[in-house]
Parts: structure tokens; C-alpha cells; sequence
């Protein structure tokens, strides 16, 4: 799938999510910023999007804050969730992963997000029934999770030729232009050890008690066309 395909799916997805989001009665607002750390990871094509904000809308400043986040310590995940399931399937153990301090995303300015529109799905899908400031960490659903799984494993699984990573390393990364041709052209890119290559979807991790209840979305997804 090439690139203007993979963002027309993935607009897609997020509008299949939001329908989604919208039935969940949720303690999110704006300028409810506690969940807005720099431990957020993406796709590449996701990244694309973002960087595609970034450059349209002549926020480039925005460039140094993340360079000034690279030198601060964050999560660089190993795996990725079609990665981990397919770990899951075997039975294979997991890999160990290694906690980082918590710190603000870089590019939370004011406590609200300078790339809102176009931002990644980790932060669209964290959504909390009590306020996360007040109650001290958020509470999910058990179903949320699962349904947010869901849609991280097809998001993965349409950007299957790319990569995964902390959002620092894959803004930096797209930041040159040559790599986002190459990107746009569906050329082999040579990327840093860091950044995680991607994999297809063969198992979706759905708990048997949550199989039936998720059939509507799964159905949605799969009639997304691109």
C-alpha cells in the first residue's frame, strides 16, 4: 500500500474510532494534559501526518522542542503490538521493558496540543471516566482496552513496510526531507536501531468475554476502503 493510501485508511480508522469514543461518556477536556507525556509511540505513517501538520501549517519552531526532547530520557519501545502478539501466539516470552521517568510530550505548549487535529492514535484512544489529575492515574474500561488494541494492531497492520517508535525519534527521523521522500516513494529506508519495524496483523488479542461486543467495530474496520 503506498503512502496516500495508507493516510486515507488511516483517517478512516480514526473517524471508526471517534464514532467509538463518542458513545463513552469520559472525563476528558481540554487543557487535560496529565496523559500528554513523551512516551507517546506511533507509526510512521503517523508521523507522516503529523510532520505533514507541522510543515502546512508553519509551526516549524515546533522542530527545536522536539530536538530539545531528544536529549531526555524516554521510552523506545522493542516491540511493536502486532510484534507482541505474535509472541503471544507462540507462547515465546515477552521482552523485558525497561520504565522511563514521566515527562511532557514536547509538543504540549500551554497544556493544550499544537498538532491536535492530526495527532497520533495513542493519544486519541487514551480516554479516562475520572479525571486523571484528581484521582491519580486514569481509569479505563476493560472493553476500551481492548477495543483500543484493536485499532493499534490494523493501524500497524496498514503501515505494515514502515516502522514504530517513540514520537521524538519518528519526528526527528521524518524531519528530513529525503527521508520523507523516500517514505512517499516506498523506498527501502535505512532507519535508526531505535525505530522498530512494523508487521502485519495475524491474530487480534481480544479476550473471549469482549469477541462478541467488538463485532460491530471489527466490521467497520473491515469495510474501510482506500
Amino acid at each position: 500500500m503506498n503512502l496516500n493510501s495508507k493516510l486515507v485508511a488511516l483517517n478512516k480508522i480514526f473517524n471508526v474510532y471517534t464514532e467509538f469514543a463518542d458513545t463513552i461518556n469520559t472525563a476528558c477536556k481540554k487543557y487535560c494534559s496529565v496523559c500528554c507525556t513523551r512516551d507517546v509511540i506511533m507509526t510512521s505513517v503517523e508521523g507522516y501526518k503529523i510532520i505533514g501538520h507541522i510543515l502546512s501549517e508553519d509551526k516549524i519552531h515546533l522542530f527545536e522542542r522536539i530536538k530539545a526532547s531528544s536529549a531526555l530520557k524516554r521510552f523506545q519501545p522493542k516491540i511493536t503490538i502486532n510484534g507482541l502478539a505474535d509472541l503471544c501466539k507462540e507462547e515465546d516470552d515477552l521482552p523485558e521493558v525497561i520504565k522511563t521517568l514521566i515527562g511532557k510530550c514536547p509538543l504540549l505548549i500551554n497544556n493544550t496540543c499544537s498538532v491536535y487535529p492530526d495527532r497520533p492514535f495513542a493519544c486519541r484512544c487514551f480516554i479516562s471516566i475520572e479525571n486523571c489529575a484528581e484521582n491519580g492515574c486514569a481509569i479505563i474500561d476493560d472493553f476500551v482496552l481492548t477495543v483500543n488494541n484493536i485499532f493499534l494492531q490494523v493501524i500497524e497492520h496498514i503501515d505494515q513496510d514502515g516502522f514504530t517508535g517513540n514520537l521524538t525519534d519518528i519526528s526527528l527521523f521524518l524531519e528530513s526531507a529525503q527521508n520523507r521522500e523516500n517514505l512517499l516513494a516506498g523506498k527501502f529506508i535505512n532507519q535508526p536501531s531505535f525505530l522498530t519495524n512494523n508487521h502485519p496483523l495475524k491474530i487480534l488479542m481480544i479476550p473471549p468475554e469482549h469477541r462478541d461486543r467488538a463485532q460491530p467495530i471489527l466490521k467497520a474496520l473491515k469495510n474501510i476502503t482506500y
